[in-house]
């Protein structure tokens, strides 16, 4: 009984989100959604502490993402390395799987990634992270499946500086589901 409460609640929830969002369209035809569930710093939060989780023991690079559904739900995901390197984990390809397993990835409302170098427990970096090619490969798919242009918040180490970016920006002529529809 429990179980179909809360699937019910899911449900009402993700309704309501529907309901309550104002959306306007960008160019390449996505949905922009107006409405957010949690402020940035604390999505930024979530992915900065992501990045304790991480494997990083050649590059010293820690990653971590956050990924929140349009019901307010935060899964998060973090690098791994392997001594085979192209054998490594990116945070979004963590983040992303976790939100799959989760709430699935056509519920994918925003994003966020922060890295830098972790020492002493203190992350540090002052640039911006952006997901690379791959993981913005992996965004778009989600993107492609919810009809919204997901925003990306891209945080330095040190969280001082964000940048934000939606999927089409950072991927504007990506091949998604979108592209397959004459593979029979």
């Amino acid at each position: 009984m429990q179980a179909a409460s809360r699937s019910v609640e899911a449900a009402i929830q993700f309704l309501k989100f529907i309901l309550s969002t104002r959306q306007s369209h960008s160019p390449n035809g996505f949905a922009v959604s107006k409405v957010t569930f949690m402020n940035e710093d604390a999505l930024i939060e979530h992915a900065r502490g992501a990045t304790r989780k991480a494997y990083a023991p050649y590059s010293h690079f820690h990653v971590g993402c956050a990924v929140e559904s349009v019901d307010g739900t935060v899964v998060t995901g973090a690098n791994m390395e392997n001594a085979c390197y192209r054998l490594g984990v990116c945070a979004e390809i963590s983040a992303l799987t976790a939100a799959q397993a989760s709430f699935g990835l056509a519920k994918i409302a925003r994003i966020a990634v922060a890295g830098g170098n972790l020492a002493s427990g203190k992350l540090s970096g002052e640039q911006a992270v952006t997901p690379c090619g791959g993981c913005r490969q992996s965004i778009l798919e989600a993107a492609q499946l919810s009809g919204i242009d997901i925003e990306i918040l891209c945080a330095s180490g040190d969280g001082r500086k964000v940048e934000r970016h939606r999927i089409s920006e950072l991927l504007p002529h990506g091949f998604g589901p979108a592209n397959l529809k004459d593979a029979g």
